[in-house]
């Protein structure tokens, strides 16, 4: 197909199916921020999670509580999703193609579309990650589980009781071990059953502190990830102008 072009007074046949469209996005800069703000999320975290670990204890009294941990993790993972979105975002806008002839308002939605794209991209990345990290926990946890429901102690600390029998069974070991009389037998299995009691009740409000502790940084976090894509977007924007002008 030809179109006939008046180039100054002269008409010029120009062949319209020589020119082909060209996509405005630039592939292996969205990919590269992707990277980059995926690399820096799991290297924060990883520094977070062992701040994070070094400050709790199993013990009570030390360390921080459950839901403390919860909410100081959960704005970590804010911090992280500010930081990383900024480094990936700016890195696409930095290392995306110059558009030529391009209007500068059309330039300014493309950077922020690529910082977007790539926000999102290293999202979807770190989430198989962390999927691929919850499931391999889980499994591991399942096993671990199986093997102390064999014992007493641990079926009685689940099931919030202990079975006459089971405390007949557990005093008669005491008793063939340590020597101990049946009645005093009998007193060290009570103080211990009434030691893990205690110990679930205190679990389940923990538990119950943390569930809803992480109900509302879930929210949180939701709410940083927005901010994070506007974040990733207008560092994109920020790096194609300074890349404009240097090139």
């Amino acid at each position: 197909m030809e179109e006939t072009t008046i180039v100054a007074g002269t008409a010029v046949a120009m062949d319209t199916g020589s020119f082909t469209g060209k996509s405005a996005a630039s592939w292996p800069s969205i990919f590269a921020g992707a990277f980059v703000a995926a690399s820096a999320t799991v290297t924060l975290v990883a520094l977070g999670s062992g701040i994070g670990f070094a400050s709790i204890s199993p013990w009570s009294g030390h360390g921080v509580s459950v839901a403390t941990f919860a909410v100081s993790t959960a704005i970590w993972l804010i911090v992280t999703q500010w930081i990383a979105a900024a480094l990936g975002g700016y890195i696409a806008g930095r290392l995306r193609t110059r558009w030529l002839g391009t209007h500068t308002h059309e330039v300014f939605f493309r950077d922020t579309a690529h910082g977007l794209i790539a926000w999102a991209v290293a999202t979807i990345l770190v989430a198989v990650v962390a999927a691929g990290s919850v499931f391999s926990a889980a499994g591991i946890a399942a096993i671990e589980a199986r093997a102390e429901a064999t014992h007493i102690v641990a079926n009685a600390f689940a099931s919030g009781s202990m079975p006459d029998t089971d405390r007949t069974y557990l005093a008669e070991q005491v008793a063939a071990r340590t020597g101990a009389s049946r009645s005093e037998a009998q007193a060290r299995v009570a103080d211990l059953t009434a030691a893990v009691m205690q110990s679930q009740e205190e679990l389940k409000a923990d538990a119950d502190r943390a569930k809803k502790a992480t109900a509302q940084a879930s929210i949180y976090l939701a709410l940083s990830m927005l901010i994070g894509a506007f974040i990733a977007s207008v560092a994109a924007a920020l790096g194609g102008r300074i890349r404009d002008r240097h090139v």
